[in-house]
């Protein structure tokens, strides 16, 4: 299928699960963030159940192709998975600059960081269950996560990355395993932090890549448009994605209207093209969602091209986000009628 739609990976949880209005007034949570949910302990998990499955009815009445569970269980994109890790103590915070200069709480490094038990797989296994189209599965990328946390036991935050990816490789194993079509590694502090990103972001990336037994993507973007207003000219860290051994790099070009040029750079890669603006609560035509494609066609092949929001669509109002959700399937067709 050309021009196929996904969502980047969260979908807008609802009101009666979560308390949005605390959601938005803080930046993502890194360490758990319990206090958010509206339902008590003993009647989560159905709850999240109930959501998510409205979630992947939503995707599929907008007309997506590629179908995630909307980060439904989810606090922040990270802390479900980076929080289950062993060697994190989770008690006694850290603090850690997030990439607009505001301290925030996160996980203090204390010992090895190792993966003692799966932690998506039954999230995956349900969305499986639940749609009979292709399905995705995002994870935080251990660059990201290492920049997360407060580094109490490693001589540096590169070896901490380096065991941070062997924890993602085992998860992304196992999700293959149970029936991932593509699995996704959030790394925004790529962009954040481009000069540590230099030194060891790739071959932290390629290490949690190495093996991988389906399709990998990687997202990179500036941030939640509703926590972070202001757009770079361009992106810091992208060229260098080249080196990456992953098979799709999710990027935004819609807010911060990007240059897509860059994109020669990556020649041979899947492109994610980000092309919802979720700075503006305007919903998008499906000419819009056409047109922001076509600028990156220059530089892509059209079947190397997948049609995504810049971001996770997490902090949208429900009907705002259906309604974007939906251009993108308008777009996707006019774009198929013109390519064949």
């Amino acid at each position: 299928m050309l021009f196929p739609t996904t969502l980047v990976g969260s979908y807008c949880q609802p009101d009666w699960l979560i308390d949005r209005e605390k959601l938005k007034g803080q930046f993502p949570p890194r360490t758990r963030a319990k206090e958010l949910w509206r339902i008590p302990e003993p009647f989560l998990s159905e709850a999240q159940d109930d959501a998510t499955r409205v979630a992947i009815r939503e995707q599929e009445e907008a007309g997506l192709d590629i179908l995630t569970d909307g980060e439904i269980r989810r606090e922040s994109y990270s802390n479900r998975f980076a929080t289950a890790l062993d060697g994190l103590d989770l008690d006694n915070y850290g603090t850690v600059m997030t990439r607009s200069g505001a301290p925030v709480p996160v996980p203090r490094i204390t010992g090895p960081i190792r993966r003692a038990r799966a932690v998506e797989v039954e999230d995956l296994k349900f969305l499986r269950a639940h749609t009979d189209r292709k399905v995705k599965i995002t994870l935080p990328g251990p660059f990201t996560m290492s920049l997360q946390a407060q580094n109490d036991h490693y001589a540096s935050t590169a070896d901490a990355a380096m065991d941070y990816a062997q924890a993602v490789k085992e998860e992304m194993a196992e999700l293959f395993a149970a029936g991932a079509d593509i699995v996704q590694l959030d790394e925004p502090w790529l962009q954040g932090k481009p000069d540590i990103a230099m030194d060891y972001g790739i071959e932290a990336l390629n290490k949690a890549l190495e093996g991988a037994a389906g399709t990998t993507a990687v997202h990179i973007c500036f941030g939640y448009a509703a926590l972070t207003k202001e757009r770079p000219e361009g992106y810091s860290f992208l060229p260098q994605m080249k080196d990456c051994t992953c098979d799709q790099i999710s990027i935004e070009t819609a807010q911060a209207n990007l240059d897509t040029s860059v994109l020669e750079e990556l020649r041979g890669k899947t492109i994610m093209v980000g092309v919802l603006d979720l700075s503006d609560m305007t919903i998008e035509t499906g000419e819009v969602v056409a047109q922001r494609i076509r600028r990156a066609l220059p530089h892509v092949d059209a079947d190397k091209v997948v049609i995504a929001p810049d971001c996770g669509l997490k902090y949208l109002p429900r009907d705002v986000a259906f309604g974007k959700m939906r251009a993108m399937a308008e777009g996707a067709k006019i774009l198929r009628a013109e390519h064949g």
